[in-house]
């Protein structure tokens, strides 16, 4: 009996919860409600905006359980917004699993514009969470439904799942394995392995791009010699050939690709494994038929990026995109030929955010695109991101966001036993150290330097 009442009395509050999202449809009471909410928050303290922000977001995840598609959109956006401008520790201490039940529910039964906001919605939780089991379970009960939706997705919630499977990637993922398995699940949306009941469908420029840098951003985490080499060596023919291809977006995220591959040595590593493993060929000093290949390869990368980086403007080329073009390749260019990589800076609350690897580069941009305007706000919070890129804060900023943390945040960030530090000794050992830090690319061509 009290079960029943207990289920009784949820299901009133999630009706209740969902109500406000769906009266939001109706753009008359629009304004009269966010008037509400904003006077009401006015007049609260530092204490009672917790809670109300709190509210909303229960609110807000009540609203998913909802059959209505435009309500769960609503509630999404709403979190969504939450999770980009602070780090919601205490909320998703609570409410994790649910939260994430949720939102790979909608790829079965949402929109389009639904999936891609749940996408959104968990790459956010897997940022805030950082490191550890929480991640891990994130990308594990995450996969299959991400596999399955790129498979039957249209091709704009294709975009959105390749970018939310590479950051849980990026946070959750344990080994060298986990990670592999992403970058195949990426490569078979532009190669699909075909039955007979199969047919090939021609993937768009933009889903090409979005792949294309979404397996980048995690070869920027594993050793390249421990990725299987005959697929490697296809792999930077496939990159290669999308040199050619019309698509300027497509060029660059190869480009990027190329140059991440070049710096890991990747080529020539194969080549000294191809030399051990021959059939015996090079005993008497001649070189196996794989080193040839790969140096005629390479030579021909080379070729197509010194041209590149001289493109004329064609019909309808945009200056600026045809300039960021030259730009980007006249550094893959200097790096291919004499090792140097391009270097950047930018300003995060008055402290330098620095790279000077193709890695980092990578990783900045790839997170500066998937955070947007929250970026700024994660780089100064996050201390999972802080670790990636080797990045403190100002003292005076973290210590005036000391008071403005809930007891359970502060808890997380003081426990030495907390997700965030144990993250941080298992991101040392995950990360590459090449050389010192860098920053420009596909997704850097229309982003300037940011200033908190």
């Amino acid at each position: 009996m009290g079960k029943q009442k207990e289920k009784k009395n949820t299901g009133n509050s999630q009706r209740k919860n969902a109500a406000m999202f769906e009266s939001e449809d109706d753009n008359s009471s629009v304004s009269s409600s966010s008037t509400v909410r904003s006077d009401r928050v006015s007049v609260l303290g530092n204490e009672e905006m917790q809670i109300d922000k709190d509210s909303l977001l229960d609110q807000a995840l009540d609203a998913l359980f909802e059959k209505r598609g435009s309500t769960r959109e609503k509630a999404l956006r709403s979190i969504r917004e939450a999770f980009n401008n602070n780090l919601q520790h205490e909320f998703v201490e609570k409410k994790f699993a649910t939260l994430l039940h949720q939102c790979l529910n909608s790829f079965k039964r949402g929109s389009a514009q639904e999936i891609s906001l749940a996408c959104r919605v968990i790459g956010l939780l897997a940022l805030t969470v950082g490191q550890g089991d929480n991640a891990h379970e994130i990308l594990e009960d995450s996969v299959p439904p991400l596999t399955q939706a790129l498979k039957s997705g249209s091709e704009s919630s294709k975009i959105s799942l390749l970018e939310c499977l590479a950051v849980i990637t990026f946070v959750g993922g344990n080994d060298p394995e986990q990670t592999e398995r992403s970058m195949q699940i990426m490569w078979q949306v532009v190669h699909p392995k075909l039955g007979s009941n199969v047919v090939a469908v021609k993937p768009s420029a933009a889903v090409i791009t979005a792949m294309v840098s979404s397996w980048s951003f995690l070869l920027t985490t594993i050793e390249g010699w421990k990725l299987n080499p005959k697929d490697w060596q296809e792999s930077i023919s496939y990159l290669s050939s999308l040199l050619d291809k019309d698509d300027r977006s497509v060029r660059i995220a190869a480009g990027e690709a190329l140059a991440l591959i070049f710096e890991i040595g990747s080529l020539e590593k194969f080549s000294i494994e191809a030399k051990g493993s021959s059939d015996g060929s090079t005993q008497d000093g001649s070189r196996p038929r794989e080193f040839v290949q790969i140096q005629g390869l390479k030579a021909k990368i080379i070729n197509q990026v010194r041209n590149l980086s001289a493109e004329a403007g064609g019909k309808g080329s945009a200056k600026k995109d045809l300039n960021s073009q030259r730009n980007l390749f006249r550094d893959i260019l200097d790096f291919f030929e004499n090792g140097y990589c391009p270097e950047s800076s930018m300003k995060i609350g008055g402290e330098p955010l620095q790279t000077s690897t193709w890695y980092q580069l990578i990783q900045l941009n790839f997170l500066k695109h998937f955070l947007g305007g929250g970026f700024v706000k994660h780089m100064q919070e996050n201390e999972f991101l802080h670790d990636v890129f080797g990045f403190t804060p100002k003292k005076k900023y973290l210590v005036d966001n000391e008071h403005r943390l809930s007891s359970g945040e502060k808890r997380m960030y003081r426990s030495p036993n907390s997700v965030v530090n144990k993250a941080r000794t298992q991101l040392l050992n995950k990360q590459r150290m090449l050389s010192e830090g860098k920053n420009i690319g596909h997704y850097a061509v229309n982003m300037g330097d940011e200033e908190a």
